[in-house]
């Protein structure tokens, strides 16, 4: 176990045992993923707050049925996604644009082409939840479709067939978006 695997570890110890301290340093350290993906899914920064708290709340409700570091980042993934999903289908879907001009992570700036990348943030927006769900376990999360089967409880075909009707939609927006630039 590396120096960062046991901290981790301790961390979630603590924080069983009740240390307050503990808690809010496993908040900051998964702050930054909760609420990426969380923006990602509901692309709005205020929307995917409001999600992080929500998930973070849940977490301490639910703190003790978390037996590990890797299961405390399986579960906050989960959680994350599901409830954003939950969010999407319960309310309209908001302006787009949100997202295009938030603040993303430090972690996460833009490499490459901006322009391509909004038009990507734009499409992968304009999916379905749980296919735009997948996409982003896949390629943010660099989760494979076993995992991403387990954190969204779909079956593993689900999420292949996910991913490919995904990407030829996005590949056909993309392509027809670019010949009408040009």
């Amino acid at each position: 176990m590396s120096g960062d695997e046991q901290c981790e570890a301790d961390l979630l110890t603590q924080a069983l045992g009740g240390e307050r301290a503990a808690f809010a340093a496993l908040v900051r350290r998964h702050q930054r993923a909760v609420y990426s993906l969380a923006l990602r899914m509901l692309s709005d920064r205020h929307a995917a707050e409001d999600l992080a708290q929500e998930v973070f709340l849940q977490l301490y409700r639910n703190l003790a049925a978390v037996s590990s570091d890797s299961h405390l980042t399986f579960w906050l993934r989960k959680v994350t996604m599901h409830r954003a999903i939950d969010r999407l289908r319960r309310e309209p879907p908001h302006e787009v644009a949100a997202l295009i001009d938030a603040e993303l992570p430090a972690s996460e700036a833009a490499v490459g082409d901006p322009i391509l990348d909004r038009r990507l943030r734009r499409l992968l927006a304009e999916l379905p939840p749980a296919a735009r769900a997948v996409v982003l376990l896949r390629y943010q999360e660099d989760l494979d479709p076993t995992d991403i089967a387990r954190t969204l409880r779909m079956p593993v075909n689900t999420v292949k067939s996910h991913l490919k009707r995904s990407l030829a939609e996005l590949r056909e927006r993309l392509t027809s978006t670019a010949g009408a630039l040009t």
